[in-house]
């Protein structure tokens, strides 16, 4: 018999390994007790260990220099920012605004939540926290010349041009390709 209360509260989305912890730990208990205390074991203490279902994060090693992972991540928050300036005065709401400081750009939109986008250099990512899509981390690829989530291969313009555009209900297009022609020498 397991406690059954203990199932309810361990999300479905979690896999469980019952097992006799008593069973697997008899041969310790007893080792050092004398046989004229030993007491009956206990046939119904059991232990869960849980795994969950989401993968562990992935870790890119860059190939960038630290050099140019800052011109890259600079030119993007740059763009980004004088990009999204000029949609928060298109749109015209005084509770919408935008804010760059020591690397971290934030976008407040109100009632729809506020993006934080920053940049990690010892990771050469940059990190996105998004109220609709939670939290990402985008390396630079080449190939692309963007900024991309290595999970599901989404660009960071990609996915920020989707969400702003259901936010706001206008069509929005921040451009972020190209990253290497934004570079300012």
């Amino acid at each position: 018999m397991f406690p059954r209360n203990l199932l309810r509260r361990i999300p479905k989305s979690t896999s469980l390994h019952w097992q006799n912890a008593a069973a697997n730990r008899i041969p310790l208990l007893i080792r050092h007790v004398p046989l004229t205390t030993r007491v009956p074991v206990a046939t119904h203490f059991y232990v869960c260990r849980r795994t969950l279902s989401t993968p562990a994060p992935m870790v890119n090693v860059s190939d960038l220099s630290i050099e140019r992972y800052h011109a890259l991540s600079d030119a993007t928050m740059t763009t980004l920012l004088e990009r999204l300036e000029d949609l928060l005065d298109t749109v015209g709401n005084d509770a919408y605004e935008v804010d760059y400081h020591s690397g971290v750009l934030t976008l407040n939109l109100g009632t729809y939540g506020t993006y934080v986008i920053n940049k990690q250099p010892p990771n050469k990512q940059i990190w996105l926290s998004s109220p609709r899509s939670g939290p990402k981390r985008y390396d630079y690829v080449p190939e692309s010349d963007g900024w991309r989530y290595a999970r599901d291969g989404i660009g960071l313009g990609e996915l920020l041009d989707e969400e702003i555009t259901d936010m706001l209900r206008t069509k929005v297009s921040l451009h972020l390709e190209g990253v290497s022609t934004q570079i300012r020498e």
